[in-house]
């Protein structure tokens, strides 16, 4: 269906007593304009909470209200920078909220993978365990995929390792799922490991798009080995004797 006919129909459906996804109240100052996208949006995210483009551009709207500057006392009104940091504490925590309510479908993933991100640096268990909920909510992959993809770019391989083994279906995920974890291996200094997730991807009935994905790991895993052994071949182990 086209986009405007599409959001015309979301937008006179019946109401709902469901609160996934409804508009809470602000005493924020709306645009007009905002207020008739946001409303599309949510409709939209009722009916597909993992809609990636909806929820940024719903997530875009409400964190560029909740940064936008308030009347301030001049007298009393704070440096630039705390002021900044302040507004980006706003917008992340608005961004949250937005999460939050549409986690509360039951087959909302994406969601939980925002949550996952915004809560890494302050509770990274929670995160974690936010991750690990999406992988389960999604039969195909992606947000187990899109959650390694977050925990290495943490620095968090050996946790990323952790929920690929405990969630990773070879058959049915996505291929990207592998490639993440062959990564992941090789970034925790698990070479053995990498191999085994390597071979692991034939098991995947897309042969095109796992040889795809083994041709662009094969040069990782040899400058990897290669590095490796350059190590143990480095000057400091060789024989001491004059």
């Amino acid at each position: 269906m086209a986009l405007m006919p599409r959001l015309r129909h979301l937008l006179r459906r019946p109401f709902s007593a469901s609160t996934v996804g409804a508009r809470r109240p602000t005493s924020a100052a709306r645009r007009l304009g905002d207020t008739v996208h946001e409303d599309a949006l949510r409709a939209m995210l009722v009916d597909d909470p993992n809609d990636v483009r909806a929820f940024q551009a719903l997530a875009e709207i409400v964190r560029r209200r909740a940064a936008e500057p308030a009347q301030e006392d001049p007298l009393t009104a704070a440096d630039e920078e705390t002021v900044a940091e302040q507004r980006e504490r706003a917008a992340d925590l608005a961004v949250w909220s937005l999460a939050e309510e549409l986690a509360g479908h039951p087959r909302g993933w994406y969601p939980l993978l925002e949550l996952g991100r915004l809560s890494l640096q302050s509770d990274p268990d929670g995160a974690v365990r936010r991750l690990a909920t999406a992988a389960e909510r999604d039969p195909q992959g992606r947000a187990l995929a899109e959650g390694l993809e977050i925990l290495r770019e943490a620095g968090m391989p050996v946790e990323a390792l952790g929920l690929g083994v405990g969630h990773w279906r070879a058959r049915e995920h996505t291929p990207e799922v592998g490639r993440h974890l062959v990564l992941a291996a090789l970034e925790a200094g698990r070479p053995f490991d990498a191999r085994q997730h390597l071979a692991s991807l034939d098991l995947y009935p897309d042969a095109e798009a796992v040889a795809r994905i083994k041709a662009e790991l094969r040069p990782v895993m040899e400058a990897y080995e290669a590095g490796d052994a350059a190590v143990t071949a480095s000057p400091s182990d060789a024989d001491p004797r004059p």
